[in-house]
């Protein structure tokens, strides 16, 4: 087992899950309109529709690896085209990050995880996304890639998870500060690009 590739996948999803992306944010605005605990129930939603995405991944991904191993460097490298795209969508983006609270109604907390479920279930992007990250981060020869994906996956549910309730937890303090500080959204843009490049290249030049 290589847990060096492990330690890589945590840190990795850890520094992808601080980057401002649009779940993060939804996060933080729903926390900040219905309180902390919708918040909390909101990331619950997101991260919960995740299961489905490694599902999806684990058995079609892993079926195709059994019958031909090059499918899984083809893969890889389509990862890594991907990730490289999204590094250069991020470029193109603005780096100011809005936080318009006044379009946003009011839900219950079940509402909420339910929103919050659909909308990552229904969203592609996450699919594709996993496709593209989580083969390359693989760690055992011996461990089916079922199991793999799996473990892979509760990794980055949890790490998710905990820096969404993190942030809506600390919603109002997140707020205060991104509005007072309007450089942190170029550095975190700088931040998300450097992210996605680098995995794209490790997934290149990877032997796993």
């Amino acid at each position: 087992m290589n847990y060096e590739l492990i330690y890589t996948f945590v840190i990795t999803t850890a520094a992808l899950a601080i980057t401002p992306g649009p779940d993060i944010i939804y996060v933080l605005m729903q926390s900040v309109i219905n309180g902390k605990k919708d918040g909390i129930a909101t990331a619950f939603g997101l991260v919960s529709g995740c299961i489905i995405h490694t599902s999806l991944l684990a058995f079609g991904v892993s079926a195709l690896i059994k019958e031909n191993h090059l499918i899984l460097i083809g893969i890889k490298v389509f990862g890594a085209l991907y990730l490289f795209y999204l590094a250069f969508n991020v470029f193109k983006s603005a780096s100011e990050i809005t936080l318009n609270v006044a379009t946003i109604p009011k839900k219950s907390a079940f509402a909420l995880f339910k929103q919050g479920f659909i909308m990552n279930v229904l969203n592609p992007k996450v699919t594709i996304f996993f496709l593209a990250f989580f083969p390359g981060f693989l760690f055992s020869e011996e461990m089916s890639p079922v199991l793999q994906f799996y473990i892979l996956g509760f990794i980055f549910i949890l790490i998710s998870f905990c820096v969404f309730v993190l942030t809506a937890i600390l919603s109002g303090m997140v707020s205060k500060y991104l509005k007072a500080n309007k450089k942190i959204g170029f550095i975190l843009k700088w931040m998300q690009i450097i992210v996605f490049i680098g995995i794209g290249v490790y997934l290149l030049f990877s032997n796993n």
